[in-house]
């Protein structure tokens, strides 16, 4: 398998909303090795970035966290969407289609005249 990449700046609140919108409520461990998991192993989650995007989006009113107990029994502070968070994915997802389709008019060759 090749080497996995850093996760692209302003992409990981994104990804973190879109999975806890898809899974429902996940400790920061768990949230991280979904996405990981969805990106076929080929992202490196860098726990110092994700636990300060976590406390952001929760300052931003689009997730909200809670204590409770991991499958292991182990203390766990879980994370859900509020319903800011579900407008929230919908309209950052809206921006990234847009963003990618303006990259892919620079990365797609152009036809020779």
């Amino acid at each position: 398998m090749g080497e996995k990449s850093d996760v692209w700046q302003g992409t990981l609140a994104l990804m973190a909303l879109r999975t806890l919108e898809s899974m429902g409520p996940l400790h920061g461990y768990g949230l991280a090795r979904r996405i990981e998991q969805i990106s076929g192993d080929r992202l490196q989650l860098n726990y110092g970035t994700l636990y300060p995007a976590l406390l952001k989006l929760e300052q931003e009113g689009f997730i909200r966290s809670r204590w409770g107990l991991s499958d292991n029994n182990r203390r766990a502070k879980y994370y859900e969407l509020t319903k800011a968070g579900q407008r929230q994915v919908k309209k950052a997802a809206a921006e990234w289609e847009q963003t990618t389709a303006i990259l892919a008019c620079f990365l797609t060759p152009a036809e020779e005249a």
